[in-house]
């Protein structure tokens, strides 16, 4: 059963803007109790309050992103945690998919190691676990709070990892993975330099969108985890190329 928080994160992708009444006579709850929930997404960054109503904060933060296609994140998040296990080192990048990943590995794993040039990431799960968490320097960007850069090549040089959870925008038949930012893309490229094996985490809608900067990361070994959304031909193709995938 879906917790009530990712219904309203539901109702709020739709809407945007709902009354704080609306929202307990909906889930039939009281408002002290809605106001209870609303707290608890607030905090996360999702969301704000404002006099009696809730909303979405903007889609150009990551944390607005998280609430769009939420419960397909929240399941892909935990496909992907399967794949990890206790006191594992990992390398995880910036994304709302990953951002997820990260907080259902700290619900459910013990003594990771998290190396990520995610801020958002970093601040997300730092009260939820005792993981150690190695922040990678470089340039930061506002919105998407994520270091890029040559310092990330740098810092990241100094690490080898078994696994390299990602995110994309999209993806071309001939181009592969894509970006729509150049210089996450290239973070993206000189982080997977360290890792054996890349996890692609993204929603299967993206298999129809196409970012402006390809990844190029065909020289490397790829699973791709996304929802049960995932068409039986678009699957089929990807795996002809030679990627595992987890839907």
């Amino acid at each position: 059963m879906k917790k009530r928080t990712d219904k309203i994160l539901e109702l709020l992708t739709e809407k945007e803007k709902i009354e704080v009444s609306a929202l307990a006579d909906t889930f039939g709850v009281s408002q002290v109790t809605m106001r209870k929930d609303l707290d608890e997404l607030e905090q996360k960054g999702v969301l704000v309050r404002e006099r009696g109503f809730a909303r979405l904060v903007s889609r150009d933060d990551i944390a607005g992103r998280i609430a769009y296609h939420y419960t397909q994140k929240k399941q892909i998040a935990r496909k992907a945690a399967a794949l990890v296990e206790d006191y594992e080192t990992i390398m995880i990048e910036n994304g709302s998919c990953c951002a997820l990943l990260a907080e259902e590995l700290a619900a459910t794993k013990k003594e990771l190691t998290i190396i990520t040039n995610s801020g958002f990431i970093a601040d997300f799960i730092r009260k939820k676990t005792d993981f150690q968490i190695i922040l990678l320097g470089g340039i930061y960007q506002h919105d998407s709070q994520v270091m890029v850069g040559p310092l990330v090549k740098d810092t990241a040089s100094h690490f080898l990892v078994d696994k390299f959870f990602i995110g994309v925008d999209g993806y071309d038949e001939n181009a592969g993975f894509t970006n729509k930012d150049q210089m996450r893309a290239q973070a993206v490229n000189d982080m997977a330099n360290q890792a054996n094996e890349l996890i692609v985490v993204t929603e299967s809608d993206k298999f129809s969108q196409r970012g402006t900067v390809p990844l190029r990361l065909e020289d490397k070994k790829i699973k791709i985890v996304t929802d049960d959304l995932l068409s039986q031909s678009t699957k089929t193709k990807l795996e002809n190329k030679g990627y595992t995938v987890i839907n």
